[in-house]
């Protein structure tokens, strides 16, 4: 059995949601027992996202400017995205996520991601990334349980159980389908 098998999503926890109208963001933070350094690099190289993002980068995010394909797992979708801030280990914005990261006593980090998001999904975006946090951190810790992402994520234990606490926790109906994008051919 691999380590993904057996990897079981902790209490929802870490997000909230500014509503602003139809117009949602997500923010989520996780306290990473890692420097900002390690995990900024993990946020923009593309060898890294690949381990851990619910989406693959055809370059790296690092630099303000550059011009990045953002292609979603287990959707095909691609978005042409911009890096419109990088600076490095502290801000990253690009497309619709927005990356802020904040030293904790010189060797960890506070990671708070804010992500634009369509109201009607915003616990499944909150238990998705809740879950790409959790093996983000054990990448960084070298103790991979290997990218959980895109409909891989619906099969894991906790998962409905994470989607309904964040809807409680935001007000917001968990969807009876997942988005669009987000569905299996």
């Amino acid at each position: 059995m691999s380590q993904s098998t057996q990897y079981a999503p902790g209490e929802a926890s870490g997000a909230r949601v500014l509503k602003d109208g139809e117009k949602w963001t997500l923010i989520l933070t996780r306290e990473l027992r890692h420097p900002p350094q390690k995990v900024w690099q993990a946020l923009t190289h593309p060898q890294h996202l690949r381990e851990w993002a619910p989406f693959e980068a055809d370059a790296n995010l690092g630099a303000a400017g550059a011009r990045v394909k953002l292609t979603w797992s287990g959707t095909g979708n691609v978005s042409d995205a911009r890096v419109t801030r990088a600076e490095a280990p502290r801000v990253l914005e690009y497309h619709d996520l927005r990356w802020e990261l904040e030293p904790i006593g010189g060797q960890w980090t506070r990671l708070t991601l804010w992500h634009a998001i369509d109201r009607r999904f915003v616990a499944w975006g909150a238990a998705g990334w809740h879950i790409a946090f959790d093996v983000l951190d054990r990448l960084l810790a070298d103790e991979p349980i290997g990218r959980i992402a895109g409909a891989d994520v619906m099969k894991y234990a906790g998962w409905r159980r994470l989607v309904a606490e964040y809807a409680e926790q935001f007000g917001a109906e968990p969807p009876n389908q997942p988005p669009k994008a987000a569905q299996e051919p």
